[in-house]
């Protein structure tokens, strides 16, 4: 059997991909993945600001699930007519 430049090609694509999902599992460790999904109270309150969030270069009392993040600085970012 020959071995062909397309056979090559899968064949590291899918060892890229088993360890990019072996590095994966460390990195988010063994919690269940419906435990993501499920909603949480929001870290942010309805009323924080630009400034007394990201003014300072102190770590966040807690973390901020980057979706929330996302959200927030998508609406300020409107509010200040720098996103579309």
């Amino acid at each position: 059997m020959q071995i062909t430049l397309n056979m090559l090609i899968m064949i590291h694509d899918l060892t890229a991909l088993i360890l990019w999902n072996e590095m994966r599992q460390q990195w988010v460790g063994d919690r269940p993945r419906n435990q993501a999904r499920q909603s949480r109270e929001p870290v942010l309150s309805w009323n924080t600001t630009y400034e007394s969030l990201l003014g300072t270069n102190r770590p966040f009392p807690q973390l901020i699930p980057l979706p929330e993040m996302v959200e927030f600085l998508v609406d300020v970012w409107e509010q200040e007519g720098l996103y579309d």
